[in-house]
């Protein structure tokens, strides 16, 4: 099936009907794309686990097309999401709340809880909202890339990872490039599982007090294994000075380094060394936030063994960039999934 363009009408009704029919489909969000199938189906959502290789413990999003639709698939709608959903739906930002018995049972990797969020995008509102007027209450969707590998942040992306049978609806780069933030509202002091394009501190602000810290006993939530996000390639984290040093021995080694296979990542000018990729980082988190999936990519596709990067700086703002580089270096230089 070739890309359908999110542009046209006709192309989101064809991908809606794609899903209530039980089928998967990627799709755009302002964060990353997402592999969805209707969450209220459990054979649908098998079929996401399948392809990315996912263990069917690991919790998915379900993505609605408003508050209500969301609201739904909930036990019990805790204070902190309703002023949260009110703050920032849509928009980046998950919500866990307990689950409704019963239903998305396998989208919640049978947890008690369940991970929802409102979309921003709108191409990914225009497919919900169609989807629901089929009868679809929700779109269960984690990244749309083999599991613990690199997000995908275009549709090209996402044919590289899964090949041209899946259906994807192409809506462009997306223009946020990490995955949401997640804060668990499931206690009395909400706390946030996993850090994304949201900040910390506006979160903090619309609840009215302090987000604490996920503990042993947070439930369990999408893309927050220890490992996750990793390109094929090592990628190890640096300071600039140890970067620095680390080239100019290579430089200080003379001969070619073609056979070295290193690629460098950092904000920080750094000296050239034969046989090195480089590539500059923005000095903007939300920028670097944006591109920096797709770099890890490029790397992977330049077939180097090696990835240096730059330790972002220690402030709120890279917050969720410090997040996806730690998961990817702690998951990287393992083999591909291919099952």
């Amino acid at each position: 099936m070739p890309l359908l363009d999110a542009g046209e009408p006709q192309a989101l009704a064809q991908a809606a009907a794609h899903l209530a029919a039980g089928e998967l489909l990627a799709f755009p969000t302002e964060t990353v794309y997402g592999l969805g199938a209707r969450a209220d189906d459990d054979a649908a959502v098998a079929r996401i686990f399948a392809a990315k290789g996912r263990p069917r413990a690991h919790p998915l999003i379900v993505h609605t097309a408003d508050t209500a639709a969301a609201q739904a698939f909930a036990a019990g709608w805790p204070d902190a999401a309703q002023r949260l959903a009110a703050a920032f739906w849509p928009g980046p930002l998950t919500l866990i709340v307990p689950r409704r018995d019963g239903l998305a049972a396998a989208a919640a990797g049978g947890a008690a809880t369940i991970g929802l969020r409102v979309p921003g995008h709108p191409a990914a509102a225009a497919l919900l909202r169609e989807a629901q007027r089929l009868g679809v209450p929700g779109v269960a969707a984690p990244s749309a890339n083999r599991f613990g590998r690199v997000s995908a942040t275009c549709a090209a992306h996402v044919q590289q990872e899964f090949g041209p049978d899946l259906w994807v609806l192409d809506g462009g780069a997306c223009p946020g490039g990490v995955e949401s933030a997640i804060v668990d509202c499931t206690r009395a002091q909400p706390a946030l599982l996993r850090p994304g394009l949201l900040a910390r501190a506006r979160i903090e602000a619309a609840l009215g007090g302090p987000l604490r810290a996920a503990g042993a006993d947070a439930p369990r939530a999408s893309g927050t294994l220890d490992a996750h996000y990793a390109p094929q390639a090592r990628l190890r984290l640096m300071d600039a000075a140890q970067l620095k040093a680390a080239l100019e021995v290579l430089r200080d080694a003379g001969a070619s380094r073609a056979d070295l296979r290193l690629a460098v990542y950092s904000r920080t000018a750094l000296p050239a060394a034969a046989g090195v990729v480089q590539r500059r980082m923005p000095a903007d988190a939300t920028a670097a936030a944006h591109e920096l999936f797709a770099a890890l990519r490029d790397f992977d596709a330049r077939a180097v063994q090696l990835i240096w990067v730059e330790q972002p700086p220690d402030d709120a703002a890279w917050d969720a960039v410090a997040d996806r580089l730690r998961r990817a270096a702690a998951g990287s230089g393992a083999p591909r999934n291919l099952e």
